[in-house]
């Protein structure tokens, strides 16, 4: 139970918490790497049945097909996989051929990557890494960055990912990536609850989870916040940070980071735009 004495101060900190902070004020660093989190983390991604970390089988299996369809590539042609989880695309890219390298900043999801290409005999290369490290340069025909990892970074971040992705590009290579529009935030609205739990996703133990989402319209950002509260009274603060765009508004973005957007999409796997779509598919070429 929580001492007495440790209620005042949770509570001014759970007041201050209710007050909308400043777009991407950082919460618990690095949360995904944690080793009960990424543990929780990586059995949603696993999970065929819900779309939380990574996009139903057969979307994905879609998507890898519409994707080696619309940038031409050839057997052979090294596809770097930003934020790859557990594998679930690059298996499917070097089942068709493809020479991957995927980079995850979870030791968890790498582990369990490395592990599934080695059983299933695929010369996949994974790498336990930041991808706003990437030093990578002049070796790929595709980088792929799927399911809104660049709606999450700050602008300086999703700046310098830019930077990193452009330089480990070929010439003639493809940047692939999607982002969410504000109609996906229309559909899932502001969310806001708690609840308590013997064990969860946050922790292992008994905690308390208060959630609170932070809408940012004219800046067209949103903000999933959670305030985990274990009996001790130690308060732990998760921000989900999430940058929508439009199609001129991304595309002004890749501009600027040295990009030329070829096409636009209403996802990866060759739907097409709408002003009701959720997501917006981008193919681009370094300039």
């Amino acid at each position: 139970m929580i001492e007495n004495k440790l209620l005042l101060p949770v509570i001014a900190q759970l007041h201050q918490l209710q007050q909308r902070p400043a777009p991407f004020t950082p919460g618990e660093p690095l949360f995904w790497d944690d080793p009960h989190i990424s543990s929780q983390l990586l059995a949603v991604h696993l999970d065929p049945e819900t779309e939380a970390a990574s996009r139903h089988p057969e979307t994905i299996a879609r998507s890898v097909d519409w994707l080696i369809e619309v940038l031409a590539l050839q057997p052979g042609a090294a596809v770097l996989d930003l934020g790859c989880g557990p594998g679930l695309y690059a298996v499917q890219l070097a089942n068709q051929g493809m020479n991957v390298t995927g980079v995850d900043y979870s030791r968890r999801s790498i582990d369990y990557a490395i592990e599934s290409a080695r059983t299933q005999g695929l010369a996949i290369t994974y790498r336990y890494q930041d991808y706003l490290s990437l030093e990578d340069k002049n070796q790929y025909a595709a980088a792929l960055l799927i399911y809104g990892d660049f709606c999450v970074l700050p602008p300086a971040e999703r700046a310098q990912l830019l930077t990193n992705i452009h330089r480990a590009l070929k010439p003639d290579g493809y940047l692939a990536l999607d982002v969410s529009t504000r109609e996906h935030r229309k559909r899932h609205g502001v969310q806001n609850g708690w609840y308590a739990a013997e064990s969860g996703f946050w922790k292992p133990g008994p905690h308390l989870v208060l959630e609170q989402g932070f809408d940012y319209p004219d800046a067209a950002i949103y903000l999933d916040q959670y305030a985990v509260l274990v009996p001790d009274g130690t308060l732990t603060v998760y921000r989900n940070w999430f940058q929508d765009y439009t199609p001129e508004t991304i595309t002004a973005e890749l501009q600027q980071g040295g990009f030329d957007v070829t096409s636009v999409w209403g996802d990866l796997a060759g739907d097409h735009y709408m002003p009701t779509s959720e997501w917006i598919g981008v193919i681009a070429r370094p300039r």
